[in-house]
């Protein structure tokens, strides 16, 4: 029987040797795999992912092309993005490809032990109302989502939720793009209309 992991998709040996060493200590029931590659990851059987800490910047398939087929194999796992392209565009089209969380390689340790914890104690967040399935928010987008209703800015969400500017605006455009709008307040509309928000 294939057995739970985190699953670290990264080409730089040094970094995933860091990783592993860190991850293996705070979480010991829990098995950490590591990959150089998406190819050399999707062979992988003997174990499943519960969360994948993907690399953009990957030899061959990169992490945002690759994306879809690490859902297709591991629907259930959550994408963490880890990469130093921490720009507002690449965060956002990291989010809304589908992953539920970015880290930047320049963020302090307890953020990312923070963000892992998130992502295996808490699923992601699939409202049902009125029985139409509203769109999958992480509890981190789902919280960003709330400070945008009540009309903080980036900044102000930021200092809030202890998240640097970059990664809120990233954060934003992702949720633009799940909720299929282009601004904010039609984003803070859609979301009062599926119950998201209040």
């Amino acid at each position: 029987m294939a057995q739970e992991a985190i699953l670290i998709i990264d080409d730089h040996a040094l970094f995933r040797s860091g990783i592993v060493s860190m991850l293996a200590t705070a979480f010991d029931s829990i098995s950490i795999v590591d990959c150089a590659s998406l190819h050399e990851a999707l062979t992988i059987d003997a174990v499943v992912p519960t969360v994948v800490l993907l690399d953009i910047q990957l030899p061959g398939l990169s992490g945002l092309e690759g994306m879809g087929l690490i859902q297709q194999r591991w629907p259930a796992a959550r994408i963490v993005v880890v990469s130093a392209l921490d720009m507002p565009d690449t965060v956002g089209a990291s989010l809304a490809q589908g992953a539920c969380a970015f880290l930047s390689k320049t963020d302090r340790p307890d953020r990312m032990m923070s963000v892992l914890r998130e992502m295996l104690e808490d699923p992601p967040a699939t409202p049902n109302v009125g029985g139409a399935v509203c769109p999958s928010l992480t509890p981190r987008q789902a919280e960003v989502l709330t400070l945008v209703g009540r009309g903080l800015s980036n900044k102000m969400i930021g200092r809030r939720l202890g998240l640097s500017e970059h990664t809120v605006r990233g954060h934003v455009q992702g949720l633009l793009s799940v909720l299929r709008v282009t601004r904010r307040a039609e984003a803070v509309f859609k979301a009062q209309q599926l119950g998201l928000i209040r």
